[in-house]
């Protein structure tokens, strides 16, 4: 039986297999809210076959935005734009659905990627004031961000409890907390972006502290059945900065909170990174971390290929393969995969006529 195509426990949320949609910003929502081009987008992903998808970096404040275009959950136009979008997508697909929940901190006020993605100053149309671990910019040109005080900080910590009830609410099954690619959560971990010196900041315990009180809200905040994960960067690629034995040792502490998985990338949090990218770049940081922890491991980053794919698992290298732009090139990926790899996938009944000749066997009829 082929790995990838095997099911899979995250938490109280089981997977009929180990394809995971990453979540990917689209930068197309209205005042946080939301439109059509998600229900377009999201219509499609939902009809790949894989296992999960996560939807987008959904940001708990309007401040916590990367772009004035980014989704929100931080208030009831937002949830109810997206239980809108999400009706449509669950009346034509089973496929599990999740969120990332989500706050740039620094890396907020910017203008869309197709824009330049420059920052924009707080002043500026579109733009506004940007916080972090402290008053440090993320690179020349940005603003000064607002180093947050403890009571901002508790007040960040409920908005990201606050949007986890809404996506509770509005049925979504997983709650990915995202700690990773230089937001906040991250700029608080990261000795490079993290100058405090107060309980937050100065030791690894301190530097981890809101992530894990982040993570222990959320969970907190909504029912046992939801699967609450986080995503974190492995390592700055910055000589001092944040690294894989750090990150081994948050992936312990989140265990111990009762994280139900880890999906692990990296960089993102400094201009200066120097990452070395090949195939699976990224994976022997989640094997690493996956040999220290005992909750599942999604491994994500230029895995590209079904064999590539497979091959991680059967190694034990990760628990489960996140693809993010190479399934948005490919939305049929993880049919393509099981055809490759001697699997069977049931589609929606509207395209069980698309069977290949060549693959027989691969499409199950619904109800099989």
């Amino acid at each position: 039986m082929s790995a990838l195509f095997s099911p899979l426990a995250l938490g109280p949320l089981t997977l009929a297999n180990r394809i995971v949609i990453a979540p990917m910003c689209q930068y197309s929502a209205e005042d946080g809210r939301a439109t059509d081009w998600h229900r377009i987008h999201l219509g499609t992903l939902s009809q790949s076959g894989a296992g999960l998808l996560i939807l987008e970096a959904a940001a708990v404040e309007a401040r916590g935005r990367i772009t004035y275009a980014d989704l929100g959950l931080y208030d009831e136009a937002c949830e109810a734009a997206l239980a809108d979008v999400l009706a449509s997508v669950r009346r034509w697909s089973p496929m599990p659905l999740g969120i990332q929940l989500a706050h740039a901190g620094r890396k907020a006020s910017t203008e869309k990627p197709w824009d330049g993605g420059g920052p924009i100053a707080a002043d500026a149309p579109n733009g506004w004031v940007t916080a972090s671990a402290s008053a440090l910019p993320f690179d020349a040109g940005y603003s000064t961000p607002v180093a947050l005080d403890t009571a901002a900080i508790d007040a960040v910590i409920e908005a990201f409890a606050d949007a986890a009830r809404r996506a509770e609410r509005i049925g979504l099954e997983l709650i990915e907390i995202h700690a990773a690619h230089g937001y906040l959560l991250h700029q608080f971990l990261s000795p490079l972006s993290n100058q405090r010196d107060d309980a937050y900041g100065g030791s690894l315990e301190n530097r981890m502290r809101l992530t894990l009180r982040v993570l222990d809200a959320v969970r907190a905040a909504v029912s046992p059945s939801m699967a609450v994960g986080v995503r974190i960067s492995a390592t700055d690629w910055v000589e001092g900065g944040w690294d894989v034995a750090q990150s081994i040792a948050l992936s312990r502490a989140l265990a111990a909170h009762g994280a139900a998985y880890v999906h692990v990338s990296s960089g993102g949090l400094d201009p200066r990174q120097q990452i070395t990218l090949g195939p699976g770049y990224q994976v022997p940081m989640a094997e690493a971390i996956r040999s220290e922890v005992d909750i599942p491991v999604i491994g994500v980053g230029l895995i590209t290929e079904p064999a590539q794919a497979e091959a991680i698992l059967a190694e034990g290298r990760a628990d489960a393969i996140a693809l993010a732009r190479g399934i948005l090139y490919d939305p049929r990926w993880p049919w393509h995969a099981a055809a490759a790899l001697g699997a069977q996938l049931q589609p929606a009944p509207q395209y069980l006529r698309c069977e290949p000749r060549q693959a027989r066997g691969l499409f199950a009829a619904p109800n099989a």
